[in-house]
């Protein structure tokens, strides 16, 4: 995350009970207030950087506890920093225990010693790429996703987030059509909507994009699971549905031999190009379900606050 307010940060990082400074550099420790006005010291030599706060919380799982004493999270949190390009600069790393996954907030300085700012571009990918190296280097658990995410601790538009992405998921196990994708969301409270290039098209080939809603937040596919798309849907249902034929063969074959006259066959319907698997009905382009960008989270408020105008000189 980025920010405007170090104060608000350092605050938050050293505010929680039993929070440990692991490492620094560049920073007075002696007070709280000691900490910002460091931070804010040498923000000044990039004053036209409107977030200069660098904000990252590592968070590990459970089974590697034991493994993550203050020395070892530190020395990991540091090979994160210079693999990630974020040296030279002043930081600040906190480990907190409020909850039972160990994890540590790094709050650095985007604007490095030399006054120059230390780029973000491809953060995401260079974050993944980072900490599945560091995950391997020193034998720690891998994730199985947002799956293991405890819902209750969440609040908002990620509580949201989280409840939608669980109902894709269930329904990319079960469903074998489109239409019953739809339907299995329904039950769950999610919409689904198709975005079009062209207002009011529907015609497939002005496919922008895709949204879902729920409970009065709208989110991108992509905000929901990287990499979701239509095809990736359709793959999966079509794949589900696949996996469905044999049976449904088999079925009507018995049934083949046991009734008269014959009935139409799965094969039947294939020459007479009844698709099994169909494309998104056109009644989804009918929705009116108003569209805006969700809350931000209580804690990305608060980290975030908007930086104020002053008079110009």
């Amino acid at each position: 995350m980025k920010a405007a307010s170090f104060s608000r940060c350092v605050h938050y990082v050293t505010g929680k009970e039993d929070a440990r400074i692991l490492a620094s550099d560049g920073v007075l420790l002696t007070t709280i207030q000691d900490i910002i006005d460091s931070f804010e010291f040498q923000q000044q030599m990039n004053p036209s950087i409107s977030k200069p706060v660098g904000h990252i919380a590592l968070s590990f799982l459970p089974e590697d506890k034991d493994k993550l004493t203050d020395e070892m999270m530190a020395k990991i949190a540091r090979e994160y920093m210079e693999l990630m390009g974020i040296k030279d600069t002043q930081f600040l790393l906190v480990r907190h225990f409020d909850n039972s996954n160990p994890h540590c907030h790094l709050v650095y300085n985007r604007i490095n010693y030399e006054g120059k700012t230390i780029t973000d571009q491809n953060d995401f990918r260079r974050n993944e790429l980072t900490t599945k190296l560091l995950k391997r280097k020193y034998g720690l658990t891998f994730s199985n996703g947002k799956g293991r995410t405890k819902t209750e601790r969440l609040r908002g538009t990620e509580r949201t987030k989280y409840e939608i992405y669980h109902a894709v998921g269930t329904a990319l196990l079960r469903c074998k059509s489109w239409a019953e994708f739809v339907s299995h969301l329904k039950a769950n409270g999610v919409e689904v909507e198709l975005v079009m290039k062209r207002k009011g098209s529907k015609d497939l080939n002005d496919l922008q994009g895709m949204r879902f809603m729920k409970d009065g937040y709208t989110f991108k596919a992509s905000q929901i699971r990287r990499g979701l798309s239509l095809a990736t849907i359709m793959s999966k249902l079509n794949s589900n549905a696949e996996k469905e034929q044999p049976r449904t063969i088999s079925r009507q074959t018995r049934q083949i031999q046991t009734e008269q006259p014959r009935q139409e066959t799965y094969y039947d319907r294939q020459e007479h190009n009844e698709p099994s698997i169909g494309i998104p009905s056109l009644g989804l382009f009918d929705t009116t379900n108003p569209v805006y960008d969700p809350a931000e989270e209580e804690f990305r408020r608060r980290m975030q606050r908007k930086k104020k105008r002053g008079p110009r000189l």
